[in-house]
C-alpha cells in the first residue's frame, strides 16, 4: 500500500453518510465506564488481574480473552505508513501526555503494529479458514483499488474501552467501494469502518472522560494519513486483538 496524496486528491464518505456520529459514546454520561463485551473480549488482555474482567459466559466462545479460531475479511492498514505520519505522531503524543495516559495498555501498540486493520466482514467462518469461492474472486477482481482517508479517534457506544481510528472510504462514481467489497461476500453494506488502535485497562473518571471527549472533538475533521488500498486480508485470531492471528489470504483488488 501506498499514500496517494501526491495524487490529484480523492473525494471521501463524509460523516452525513456514515455512521460514526450515531455510534459515538454519549460522553454527557460523565464517566467512561468500561462496558461488558469490552470486559469479555478485551480486559482480560490487557488487564488480567483487574477484578471487573470477565473470565468467561454462558453462550460465549471467549475464555480469559481467547476463543477458537476467527476469520474474517479486512482492509489492512499499514502501520509504518500511519507512525510515520505528523499528524498521528501529535495525536499520539497527546494521548501520551493526557490525563488518562497511565490506562492506555501502551506494551500492545508494538505487538500489534503489523495488524492493523478495519473488519469488513465479520466471522466469515470458525475453526478453519474459509473457502473462497471462484464468483467472489472474480467480484473482488473487478473492483479496482481505492484510497481511503483515516481519521481518529473514536470512541463508539459497544465495546467503551476500545479507541479507535476511523475509515472514511473513497467516494467513485457515486459508489461506496467498501459496499462493492461487502457485496461480492454477500454481506449487506456497513457504516462503520475501525480500526482499534489504543485499549484501556480502567474506568476513567469524571475528568479523564472529559479529556477524552476533548481530544476526539478537537481531532475529529482531521486526516492523519491517506492510504491506496490494493489488496484486502483473511484474517484468523484467537483473541479480538489480533495478537495471536495469521493472514490466512492476501486478496487482490
Amino acid at each position: 500500500m501506498s499514500d496517494p496524496k501526491g495524487s490529484a486528491g480523492p473525494a471521501f464518505w463524509e460523516d452525513g453518510e456514515l455512521g460514526y456520529r450515531r455510534s459515538l459514546t454519549d460522553f454527557a454520561q460523565g464517566q467512561l465506564t468500561l462496558d461488558e463485551p469490552y470486559r469479555l473480549a478485551h480486559l482480560p488482555l490487557v488487564a488480567p488481574d483487574h477484578p471487573r474482567v470477565i473470565a468467561r459466559q454462558e453462550g460465549r466462545s471467549y475464555e480469559i480473552g481467547r476463543h477458537p479460531p476467527v476469520f474474517s475479511l479486512v482492509l489492512p492498514i499499514d502501520g509504518a505508513l500511519l507512525a510515520a505520519s505528523e499528524p498521528f505522531q501529535k495525536l499520539d503524543a497527546e494521548m501520551r501526555a493526557a490525563p488518562f495516559a497511565a490506562k492506555i495498555a501502551w506494551d500492545i501498540l508494538p505487538r500489534r503494529a503489523q495488524r492493523l486493520h478495519a473488519t469488513l466482514c465479520g466471522t466469515l467462518s470458525t475453526g478453519d479458514a474459509p473457502t473462497i469461492s471462484n464468483d467472489t474472486r472474480a467480484a473482488l477482481s473487478r473492483i479496482e483499488p481505492f484510497a481511503v482517508d483515516l481519521r481518529g479517534p473514536f470512541s463508539g457506544n459497544v465495546n467503551r474501552g476500545r479507541i479507535y481510528l476511523r475509515v472514511y472510504p473513497q467516494k467513485r462514481d457515486g459508489l461506496n467501494p467498501i459496499h462493492e467489497v461487502q457485496a461480492a461476500f454477500g454481506r449487506p453494506p456497513g457504516d462503520l469502518y475501525l480500526v482499534g488502535l489504543y485499549n484501556l485497562t480502567d474506568d476513567l473518571d469524571a475528568s479523564e472522560t472529559a479529556a477524552l471527549a476533548e481530544i476526539i472533538a478537537r481531532w475529529w475533521g482531521v486526516s492523519l494519513v491517506r492510504i491506496e488500498v490494493t489488496e484486502l486480508w483473511l484474517l484468523g485470531a484467537c483473541d479480538d486483538l489480533v495478537l495471536d492471528s495469521q493472514i490466512a489470504d492476501r486478496l487482490a483488488l
